[in-house]
Order: C-alpha cells, then sequence, then structure tokens
C-alpha cells in the first residue's frame, strides 16, 4: 500500500516556479503509484476554473493543464472553500472533477494514517 501524498499549492502565477513546481511532483508522485490530492488555495485557486492552466506558460516545465488533468483522472483535485468564496468562484466555475472542500476535510486528510504533506 502506497503513502496517500497531500499537497497544498499556494502559489499561481504570482510565482509560476513554485507552482509548476507543486503540479509536477503531483503528477510525478501519480507516475510512481501514489495517492496523491492537491489542494488549490491563495493565487493557485485560479487553476480550477477552465482555461486558467492552458494559459499557463513556464518555459522548460511541463504545461500545467496536462499535469492538471493527470491529476484529475488519476488522483484528487480540491479547491480550498475560503480561497473559492475570496475570488467569487462557485461549484458551477469550476472544471468537472475539481471538488470545492474547507479546513476540516484537508485536515482530515492529513490526518489519515501514513498520510505525509507538502506545502508549495
Amino acid at each position: 500500500m502506497t503513502r496517500p501524498l497531500i499537497i497544498k499549492v499556494t502559489a499561481g502565477v504570482d510565482a509560476p516556479e513554485r507552482c509548476a513546481q507543486a503540479f509536477t511532483v503531483a503528477a510525478t508522485a501519480l507516475a510512481a503509484g501514489a495517492q496523491v490530492s492537491l489542494w488549490l488555495t491563495g493565487e493557485s485557486s485560479w487553476f480550477a476554473l477552465p482555461g486558467r492552466a492552458e494559459e499557463f506558460v513556464l518555459p522548460h516545465s511541463a504545461p500545467l493543464a496536462e499535469l492538471r488533468d493527470a491529476l484529475l483522472t488519476e488522483g484528487r483535485l480540491t479547491l480550498c472553500t475560503q480561497c473559492a468564496k475570496r475570488r467569487d468562484i462557485g461549484e458551477q466555475d469550476v472544471i468537472p472533477g475539481v471538488r470545492i472542500a474547507g479546513a476540516a476535510v484537508f485536515a482530515e486528510e492529513i490526518l489519515a494514517e501514513h498520510a505525509q504533506a507538502l506545502v508549495y
């Protein structure tokens, strides 16, 4: 049994390298067989919306939309409830497969047996 990996990404276009690193680590862990949950918080919240990841460009980095789609297919992608509300993002706005959840769910995932967490 692989240990779950929970990643919280706070950076978006404001810090593109940190943002891309979080998505890259998540997708790489998925490819290695890990159970991955990526949480979009702060400026990364915008990547829960259609077209936003497609607009993100960082030289020498995998396309963010491809990494996001891997998470939607093989892992879990969650948008922080408070971050969504601060940006007027609702359930009807997000890409299919993105869930909106809050701190209690994040803490529950972190406290799960053998979970490992990273913050970017």
